[in-house]
């Protein structure tokens, strides 16, 4: 059996006459850039986000980038954010000129831990960047009220959380920014790169629009210097019908994962997430699911002490995996100018070297999901 860890032909075929009837009507039109079609998708999924705006522009890592310049972020200021994340959350905040000050992970969910954030606040802080994590959002109360209390603002990395929630709250709904990014493989994934801002603030959404045709308005007057970071509509066009078939691929996700836990509990294969050495254990540690949250798995992690080898055996079994993300951003290269040294985030550093994303797409089969469970009990009892 073949089990790859997305099959985006799979989700085409069961829409593709929504697809192309979508990128014909754009084809038709010539109108690429921007115009109804953008401004329908940024009202629908801004709606879908529970936000008043949202603003389409050309990439997940634009939408963070251009939410850090709409804020005057730069030289000499400080973001707080996570060091296990993609590269574009810390990334962005380089490139704006600001340093990145990590915080280390909570060991269960993966996301910053709250109770670590307020002792890295400095008079250079200007805002603390969570990252909703593999789908889920961290604990979000905790981190709103240190915000609060030090005058900072919450740039929300939403990456890969579109309709995650947090007590009834969406993603991206309860800082000053929220950001999302469309890239194919995402939840909610277009025909290439795309983005978008959602905000409550129309003065802040005003000035996203502005920046994202390089700070002009009228057009070729330039009160302020922007970028090149609008959407095409034709991303808007194909992301508005996935749009519409969202909630029902995220139950797909949900009810795969509930699979997943059966089985994996049926085998006798679930180790407790609190337990603090794997070494030597004969099975895998499942995604933590916090109070109040609406989890949409945007992938579907596991840890094992045995990682590399797991993956390797996989492979063998032509099952699909990745790593999300083999290296800590605090060890990374380009940040060696910050000093960090291994052990540092430990938390981070750990769920680097154990942890492997299996298949969780709606497509998958019952049968799929009992082949991969069967597998990895079979690496663990060899």
């Amino acid at each position: 059996m073949n089990v790859p860890l997305l099959d985006l032909k799979a989700q085409y075929a069961t829409i593709k006459d929504e697809i192309n009837s979508a990128a014909i009507e754009v084809l038709e039109s010539q109108y690429f850039i921007l115009g109804p079609k953008v401004k329908a998708f940024e009202e629908a999924v801004a709606k879908y986000s529970q936000c008043q705006l949202g603003i389409g522009v050309s990439s997940g890592t634009d939408a963070i980038l251009i939410a850090m310049m709409a804020e005057g972020i730069g030289e000499g200021d400080e973001v707080i954010t996570t060091p296990y994340t993609f590269f574009a959350t810390a990334g962005c905040v380089h490139r704006v000129g600001a340093k990145p000050v990590f915080v280390d992970i909570d060991p269960l969910t993966y996301n910053i831990d709250p109770a670590l954030i307020e002792a890295k606040i400095t008079p250079k802080t200007k805002a603390i960047m969570p990252v909703h994590l593999f789908g889920q959002m961290p604990e979000m109360d905790a981190i709103v009220d240190i915000a609060n209390r030090h005058g900072l603002i919450i740039i929300e990395d939403a990456a890969q959380a579109i309709g995650a929630e947090y007590h009834g709250k969406r993603a991206g709904s309860i800082g000053q920014y929220g950001c999302f990014s469309f890239f194919p493989s995402k939840n909610l994934g277009g025909a290439g790169d795309g983005g978008m801002v959602v905000t409550n603030d129309p003065e802040r959404a005003e000035k996203l629009s502005v920046m994202r045709a390089h700070g002009s308005k009228p057009k070729y007057f330039h009160r302020v210097v922007g970028g090149n970071f609008r959407l095409d509509a034709l991303q808007a066009a194909i992301l508005h019908v996935k749009l519409g078939h969202l909630d029902d691929w995220t139950k797909g996700r949900q009810q795969n994962a509930d699979k997943y836990r059966k089985l994996f509990n049926d085998a006798g294969m679930v180790i407790d997430p609190n337990e603090k050495n794997l070494e030597g254990k004969r099975g895998v540690i499942l995604p933590t699911i916090i109070d109040n949250c609406r989890h949409i798995y945007n992938q579907f992690v596991i840890r094992s002490d045995r990682r590399d080898e797991l993956i390797e055996f996989l492979k063998e079994k032509n099952i699909g995996s990745a790593v999300y993300y083999p290296l800590s951003l605090h060890m990374q290269g380009c940040f060696a100018y910050m000093g960090h040294s291994e052990g540092d985030f430990p938390h981070s550093e750990l769920a680097a070297k154990q942890t492997v994303a299996l298949p969780i797409y709606p497509e998958l089969t019952d049968d799929m999901i009992a082949y991969v469970v069967n597998s990895i009990a079979e690496f663990h009892a060899g």
